[in-house]
């Protein structure tokens, strides 16, 4: 790691020392808290907080951000530690600036607290919640929807113990704000979901029912509760050290929660915020009616090309999604998914190309600088496939054609699960399934079309209609048939052509 210039950390007395153009375009200690966003994580302090620390900027408001930290100290504790100020660092191909963010107003962890968290999403003043906490944490079927309820799940919804599962704390939290007559509150999910708006909706109404919640108060979230789609897009990879080096060198001080982002970002959201918002749209969000064929835009044709590198560079022993990009045949196949696959899946918003989107990911993901490990983009496929690119392939189908290169991304992650790299290299298995996945192969013969079959019978992950399309399954199976014999460089080689 390189040496940092100072031993000085980052926090509000050390603003005025920043260079000019690094210091937060406002401070924490100014601003007044109107959003409560659940997930400390490196996405949502490089894209949301950064958006509502511009549109404060820009057009004012009381709309500081309190991060909640559901379960992991790490980030918490670095953020208290710097008066809950942080740097981005954006990383283009040849250049790079580093700026402090000055959005967030407080920080929180949930599982020291869950009280406090039930209260602030109770105060009058909070008027926003915003969500980037995975898949997993929705505790809902990929499939179905239907919510999940756990052993933890459960308690949180029938027992009077503080609430620990993000479901708790929203149902919980809603609950209070309802029997106080708080006001109006939107519910703005930012993860990478399919209609997110929709699934929170539908998770806070199972877990209504679930908890038996059904009287004054279930009645006044229903009609004070909005729960608007939005779709998000910018490459965060995982902070290193060098990361954290970078930001020292451009501050003059450490930054111990420094993260690195990619230049681009996009933020398409709907409106409908009973409570109001930030002047989003000052800071280059897309306000909008409908989010959805944005949202497919992204989770198809950025999401399901990422994820189909991820595998395959994996596979072939690299490390990051630049590399994995490099390999010979690889750019030729994934322009092959985009246009012969995703672009004839669905259409596009209104003067958006997707063959032109399809470009520009491209040209994202070939930035050197841009970290971003296979592994990380490879992690809870079973949460992912579906979204990116199991309704890619039902799409497809549903027009009685075909989705060669969509069912070779599918084969890829089959091959991926089963462990081992082509270079003989154990490959790590970080998925919310991971034991039924490996109970599914523990039995079945090595063959493609065995180890095919088995995993089909994932019915959470993979549903009814695709499962019985023999078209599809075949395809499957030869792609993984040649992913096994050959290995990635050569099958992707000789598919990019």
């Amino acid at each position: 790691m390189t040496s940092t210039v100072s031993t000085t950390r980052l926090g509000l007395n050390a603003i005025s020392s920043l260079p000019i153009e690094s210091r937060p375009l406002v401070r924490p200690d100014e601003i007044r808290p109107g959003i409560v966003h659940l997930g400390l994580g490196a996405f949502h302090r490089a894209h949301q907080a950064v958006y509502t620390e511009e549109a404060i900027s820009a057009a004012g408001g009381d709309w500081g951000i309190i991060g909640v930290a559901p379960r992991s100290t790490g980030v918490f504790d670095r953020l208290r530690a710097q008066d809950n100020l942080f740097s981005v660092t954006t990383l283009g191909a040849h250049t790079s600036r580093t700026r402090v963010v000055g959005s967030l107003s407080g920080v929180r962890h949930a599982a020291s607290d869950p009280a406090a968290i039930v209260a602030l999403l109770a105060d009058p003043a909070i008027r926003v919640v915003t969500l980037t906490v995975t898949e997993k944490a929705y505790q809902l079927d990929p499939v179905t929807g239907e919510l999940l309820a756990d052993e933890a799940v459960a308690a949180d919804l029938t027992t009077d113990r503080p609430p620990l599962t993000v479901p708790g704390l929203l149902i919980r939290g809603l609950l209070a704000r309802a029997a106080a007559d708080a006001g109006p509150l939107t519910l703005l999910s930012c993860d990478n979901l399919p209609s997110n708006g929709r699934r929170t909706h539908g998770l806070v109404g199972a877990g209504l029912a679930f908890g038996g919640f059904t009287g004054a108060e279930a009645d006044w979230i229903h009609h004070n509760v909005t729960f608007p789609n939005s779709m998000v897009d910018r490459i965060v990879p995982a902070a290193t050290p060098e990361t954290l080096a970078a930001a020292a060198r451009a501050l003059g001080v450490e930054d111990q929660a420094a993260i690195a982002a990619e230049p681009y970002n996009q933020w398409v959201i709907e409106d409908r915020f009973p409570g109001g918002r930030p002047a989003w749209e000052q800071a280059g969000a897309i306000m909008t009616d409908d989010a959805g064929q944005w949202e497919r835009l992204k989770l198809r044709t950025l999401n399901g090309v990422h994820s189909a590198l991820a595998y395959l560079g994996a596979l072939a022993g690299k490390e990051t999604i630049a590399d994995a990009l490099a390999l010979p045949g690889m750019e030729g196949t994934l322009r092959k998914l985009i246009a012969e696959d995703i672009a004839e899946s669905f259409e596009p918003p209104a003067g958006v190309s997707i063959i032109g989107y399809g470009d520009d990911v491209l040209a994202r993901f070939a930035n050197p600088v841009i970290l971003y490990r296979t592994h990380q983009v490879a992690m809870d496929g079973t949460q992912k496939l579906p979204q990116r690119l199991l309704h890619t392939i039902l799409d497809r189908r549903a027009a009685k054609a075909e989705a060669r290169w969509a069912t070779l991304a599918v084969a890829a992650w089959m091959r991926f699960v089963q462990g081992t790299a082509d270079d003989g290299t154990a490959l790590p298995l970080n998925d919310p399934l991971a034991d039924r996945i490996r109970a599914a192969l523990a039995d079945t013969p090595s063959t493609p079309s065995a180890v095919v079959g088995a995993l089909l019978r994932i019915d959470s992950v993979f549903p009814a209609a695709l499962v019985a399309d023999d078209e599809v399954r075949a395809s499957i199976t030869a792609w993984l048939d040649d992913l096994t014999r050959h290995g990635v460089a050569a099958t992707i080689e000789a598919a990019g052509r």
